[in-house]
C-alpha cells in the first residue's frame, strides 16, 4: 500500500501518515535505520514504476541519509520531501503572518489558560486559517487536517497541543519559544520566583517601596524586568539590557489584557517535564 501511494502525484494529508507510520516500524516517531533504508530504496523504486523523477526535496533526502544509517527523519522532514497535498503544513504556516498573530489565535482558544488546545480546538484553529485564506474545506477533510496536525506536533501523544508543541507551526525565525532557552528552569524553581511577585510588587512611584498584593495569580508588566533578571541570575546567564527587551516585548504578546499568569509564563519558562 505504502509503495503505491509513493507513485502518486499528491498525497492527502491522511494517506501522508498511513506512509509514516508504515516505515515507523517501532512507533518512536522516526524513521530511521533499516526503516530510512527501506523508504529510500522504495521511495525510488515506487517513482521510477510510476514514471516519474525525484523531486528536488526527495533528490536531496537520497543524498544526505542513503549511506548514512545513523541518520533519521520526522514527521515534519518527511511533509517537506513528499507531493503532499497542497503542502497542507506549509499552508497553515503561511497563514500564521507572525507571532503576534500566533499568540492572538492562541490566546483566543486557550481560554482558561490551561496550555492546552484539545483536538475540538485545533479543529477551530485550522477552520479559522483556512476561513482567513478565504478556502473551502469541507468536514471530513478538515478532520483530516486536525488528524494529521495533530499527529505531526503532538510530541507526547497526549491528544492536545501545547503552546510549544503548537508553536512548531511557526518557521524557526518566528518562533518565539526559542528566545527562552538559555534562561529556563525547573517548575518548582519557577513557582518559588513567581511566589515572591505574585506577593510582593514595587510601587515606581515611591522609590521601589513593596506593595504587597493577595496572590491573584498573575503578575504585571511593572514586574517583569525583576523576574527575568532573577531567572536569569539562577542560570548563571547575565542579560543586557538588548536581551531584556526583546524576552519583554515576547513575553507581552502572550499576557491577557496586560496580565501575565503563573500557567503562561510558565509555559515560556520552565523546562518541559
Amino acid at each position: 500500500m505504502a509503495g503505491s501511494l509513493l507513485q502518486s502525484v499528491e498525497i492527502s494529508a491522511s494517506q501522508f501518515l498511513d506512509i509514516f507510520n508504515h516505515y515507523d516500524n517501532d512507533g518512536n516517531g522516526f524513521i530511521e535505520g533499516k526503516e530510512l533504508q527501506s523508504f529510500i530504496r522504495e521511495l525510488r523504486e515506487a517513482r521510477q514504476q510510476a514514471g516519474l523523477d525525484l523531486t528536488d526535496e526527495m533528490r536531496q533526502l537520497v543524498c544526505e541519509y542513503e549511506t548514512n544509517s545513523e541518520r533519521r527523519i520526522g514527521l515534519i522532514e518527511l511533509v517537506q520531501v513528499l507531493p503532499t497535498e497542497e503542502n497542507f503544513l506549509l499552508f497553515f504556516r503561511q497563514q500564521l503572518s507572525s507571532c503576534s498573530h500566533f499568540i492572538q489565535v492562541w490566546r483566543r482558544y486557550d481560554v482558561d489558560h490551561s496550555g492546552f488546545i484539545e483536538a475540538d480546538e485545533l479543529k477551530d484553529f485550522l477552520k479559522e486559517l483556512l476561513l482567513k485564506a478565504q478556502r473551502i474545506c469541507d468536514d471530513k477533510k478538515l478532520d483530516e487536517y486536525t488528524a494529521a496536525t495533530l499527529k505531526i506536533f503532538d510530541s507526547n501523544a497526549d491528544g492536545k497541543l501545547c503552546l510549544s508543541e503548537m508553536s512548531r507551526l511557526l518557521p524557526d525565525d518566528q518562533n518565539f519559544l526559542l528566545r527562552f532557552e538559555g534562561v529556563k528552569m525547573s517548575k518548582p524553581q519557577f513557582n518559588r520566583i513567581f511566589d515572591i511577585y505574585d506577593q510582593v510588587t514595587f510601587d515606581l512611584c515611591h522609590l521601589f517601596l513593596p506593595v504587597y498584593q493577595d496572590g491573584s495569580g498573575f503578575m504585571d508588566e511593572s514586574q517583569l524586568d525583576s523576574l527575568l533578571r532573577d531567572l536569569s541570575e539562577n542560570n548563571n546567564k547575565v542579560l543586557d539590557s538588548k536581551d531584556v527587551r526583546l524576552y519583554h516585548s515576547s513575553i507581552m504578546e502572550l499576557s491577557d489584557g496586560g496580565k501575565l499568569y503563573r500557567s503562561d509564563l510558565s509555559l515560556l519558562l520552565c523546562h518541559e517535564d
